[in-house]
């Protein structure tokens, strides 16, 4: 494949990661204005984003090995069709329990999308593996970015019924998604069924010990950026509004801005992570953002702002570094790893924003932001990791 023609297939699926995440990012970006339209707690707020992201952590892993075993191209279509089934829903629910089933659709739809994905951007790749996977989740963090000004523009002024406009934007997305898998379809048939080339090239040389140990690693280093990322990404416009006085859709680009600063976080830890190694990377990522993360919640308006931007920069840059270092652990396994990390990463952002609402309502949205602060310091366990790069 030549060069030209394996940047048009990672643009292609960041585009529909972004069409995707952007939808996704629409739940979060809505709660101030359900909170107050239905009545709803901070713990109901919490419930919302579990029951999202649970749907996709549980099924994602489930995916990934199926497609693993046996890949379905045409699957990322069909995911997209449930996310516009959410999207339908949430647009006229007037009860708790019709957003719940509404923001379900919308999980089930990102679970078959994140693993598939990521095994054609792996196939793209041309053996830049993290920068490709960077090139992904670019898309990602750009459509989460755009949630929130979406809503702030359109959803904000015309209410909750106005979020049936991006139904539009979600039939682009089937469109993207369809011709991607026609791709996908003829590189199975070149490449085999179950690894690609890359991951041939590249079996490991670890033992099984070594794997288990790096494995737990990554876990408590995900539970870390993820538990975080949950508060600032659920919570930043509540927290913005309580302390500083901003209104709704001045919080919605504060927001915005910290989505922003992970997407370009993300290239830099993709490229950084080919060229010197991954395991550096991580160790930058999470426990180079601490020191930002403990001054954020002491800080005045102006730098609470440049402080949420730098830490979510230095922060993102830790998860293609993660994802492919997984993968590298697990060769042959793509789909597998990527709907296992991506499902853990979006399961323990629902668990830690059920948790942060409950303490907000037991306490303060200021003082959660106090406590989570402490977390990016678990980022010291990167040092157990065995070096696969050398």
């Amino acid at each position: 494949m030549n060069r030209r023609a394996a940047l048009s297939v990672l643009l292609m699926v960041s585009l529909g990661h972004l069409l995707n995440d952007m939808f996704q990012a629409v739940i979060p970006a809505i709660y101030p204005m359900i909170k107050e339209s239905l009545g709803l707690s901070f713990t109901q707020i919490g419930i919302i984003t579990l029951t999202n992201q649970i749907t996709s952590s549980l099924l994602q892993p489930m995916v990934g090995y199926f497609s693993d075993k046996h890949p379905r191209p045409y699957g990322l279509a069909l995911g997209m069709c449930f996310t516009l089934t959410g999207l339908l829903l949430l647009s006229f629910a007037t009860s708790f329990v019709l957003i719940l089933l509404s923001v379900a659709f919308v999980g089930v739809g990102s679970s078959v999308l994140h693993p598939e994905s990521s095994k054609v951007a792996r196939l793209a790749s041309g053996g830049a593996k993290g920068m490709a996977q960077s090139i992904f989740q670019i898309g990602g963090n750009v459509g989460r970015a755009f949630g929130p000004v979406a809503v702030a523009l359109i959803v904000v002024p015309h209410g909750q019924g106005s979020i049936r406009w991006f139904a539009f934007l979600a039939v682009v997305a089937v469109w993207v998604l369809a011709r991607i898998g026609r791709w996908y379809k003829h590189q199975i048939e070149r490449y085999g069924q179950n690894k690609s080339k890359f991951d041939i090239e590249n079996e490991s040389h670890l033992t099984r010990r070594q794997v288990v140990a790096a494995l737990l690693v990554l876990l408590v280093l995900m539970f870390s950026k993820d538990f975080y990322t949950a508060n600032i990404q659920n919570y930043l416009t509540f927290y913005m509004i309580d302390k500083f006085g901003l209104s709704v859709a001045a919080s919605q680009y504060v927001l915005f801005a910290f989505l922003v600063s992970t997407a370009i976080g993300l290239l830099i830890g993709g490229e950084v992570g080919d060229r010197y190694g991954r395991k550096y990377v991580i160790w930058v990522s999470i426990l180079g953002s601490s020191p930002f993360a403990l001054l954020l919640p002491y800080c005045n308006l102006t730098w609470t702002i440049v402080l949420a931007i730098l830490v979510g920069m230095v922060m993102s840059s830790a998860m293609s570094a993660i994802l492919v270092y997984a993968t590298e652990l697990l060769p042959g396994n793509v789909g597998m790893i990527s709907g296992a990390f991506f499902g853990l990463s979006f399961g323990l952002g629902g668990i830690g924003s059920a948790l942060f609402g409950w303490l907000a309502d037991m306490s303060s949205i200021q003082y959660v932001f106090q406590l989570t602060a402490f977390l990016p310091l678990l980022g010291i366990v990167t040092y157990f990791l065995p070096n696969i790069k050398e």
